[in-house]
């Protein structure tokens, strides 16, 4: 546990700051992050900085590796497979309690989403930075986003949040970029998550939803183990 002194909230804030910026992927997997350049950057001692850098350590986000230092770190494969897995029953659960209580309005936002990543797709005729775009990025998490909120279940929500903070958000829209089939079939089963909440049906929606995200799932797992072998040996 790190101790607590008076640097706490700088210690937290500086954290959140370097978090953000993992999940976003200014910061790429496997990026050094070296203390004197970071206190440099944020105008502090490198004591700040240390402590902030444990903190991602010990929420899986760094690691620290010998004669580099602290870096962004890849995670393995099976964590992927194994976090969508559980991923997928929470959202799958989520979608299902949204077809009950999702408003006309939350499924307007759920299309305008959805409408954003096939606008993209479409624009991108082969060019992997229109579909990996942060528009991107941030239209298929809004998508979700709105699901667990017609859902109404904070406590579930918060635990697909854990999930989702795992791992850099950009990473799914380059995994997407690269891949112009499972781009369609990612809008396609939107689409399908939609008609199913549209119509009520919450056996649908959950069935939908749940394959949806352990696709999602496979597609990332394969991304990661390519990258897994590269990223450190060029």
């Amino acid at each position: 546990m790190t101790p607590q002194t008076d640097e706490g909230p700088l210690v937290d804030d500086i954290a959140a700051r370097i978090r953000a910026r993992i999940m976003n992927g200014e910061l790429a997997i496997g990026k050094p992050l070296r203390q004197a350049a970071l206190a440099a950057e944020f105008g502090v001692s490198r004591t700040p900085v240390r402590e902030a850098l444990r903190q991602l350590q010990s929420g899986g986000l760094i690691e620290v590796q010998p004669n580099r230092g602290a870096v962004v770190r890849v995670p393995t494969p099976w964590e992927v497979r194994q976090a969508y897995e559980v991923r997928a029953e929470l959202e799958g659960l989520a979608a299902r309690r949204a077809a009950s209580r999702i408003t006309g309005r939350q499924l307007t936002a759920l299309r305008e989403h959805n409408a954003v990543l096939r606008e993209a797709a479409e624009r991108a005729a082969g060019e992997e930075a229109a579909a990996g775009s942060p528009a991107t990025t941030a239209a298929n998490d809004c998508f979700h986003t709105v699901v667990c909120e017609a859902a109404d279940n904070p406590w579930l929500s918060r635990m697909i949040d854990r999930i989702n903070e795992s791992f850099p958000r950009n990473v799914s829209s380059l995994a997407l970029a690269g891949d112009e089939r499972h781009r369609q079939l990612n809008i396609r089963q939107h689409e399908l998550i939609v008609e199913a909440l549209t119509a009520r049906d919450a056996d649908r929606a959950q069935e939908v939803m749940r394959d949806h995200v352990i696709s999602s799932g496979e597609l990332l797992t394969a991304w990661y183990e390519r990258r897994s072998q590269t990223v450190f040996h060029g």
